[in-house]
């Protein structure tokens, strides 16, 4: 008696192991694919910028712009690299750390410009630290006054709010900010 319940648990027990697996395996990611798909298909693609047709980025991922043409962004740990992401993990003490602020407030960086994001990817900016870069942009594009002053809209036109209105802080995307660059203002 006591084999026949064993191999009835035992069946029970497979039975519940394999509808689960169904269910949480099989079902539950095919109906959240579908939801994210339906409803937020955009960012459930990876929010990819595409100019002309192709892929030149993503809204979500920062890039590395070094050219004095373009808007920097924060630097990063991970040398902009998805798959390292991170921050550096260095402390105040580093020396290291102090050699690249260091090298970072030489090149005119200001405060909001001189320490990575925690996963080193982020694609924003402050207000202030995509402004305190237009006169290295109007001087590398040789911009007019005029367009200078545009310049300083357009920077302004891409301010994003708080998320919710409370989340988080203002913020300029960098890639989408230099993208308009090259449509308006050519060097």
């Amino acid at each position: 008696m006591k084999l026949e319940n064993l191999k009835s648990t035992l069946f029970q027990a497979f039975k519940i192991f394999f509808l689960f697996t169904f269910i949480l395996g099989v079902l539950y990611p095919l109906s959240v694919t579908l939801i994210s798909q339906v409803l937020f298909y955009e960012k459930s693609n990876g929010s990819l910028i595409k100019l002309r047709g192709q892929i030149v980025g993503s809204s979500l991922i920062a890039q590395n712009f070094t050219s004095p043409h373009y808007f920097w962004g924060r630097p990063s740990a991970s040398s902009f690299g998805a798959v390292p992401s991170g921050a550096s993990n260095l402390g105040p003490i580093s020396e290291v750390l102090k050699n690249a602020i260091a090298d970072r407030k030489s090149k005119g960086a200001i405060e909001d410009l001189l320490f990575a994001s925690g996963s080193g990817l982020d694609p924003h900016i402050s207000l202030k630290a995509a402004l305190s870069q237009v006169p290295r942009i109007v001087l590398s594009r040789q911009l007019s006054e005029t367009e200078q002053e545009m310049l300083r809209k357009r920077v302004h036109s891409f301010l994003e709010t708080r998320d919710f209105g409370f989340l988080g802080e203002e913020r300029i995307n960098v890639l989408k900010l230099n993208l308009s660059l090259d449509q308006d203002f050519k060097f």
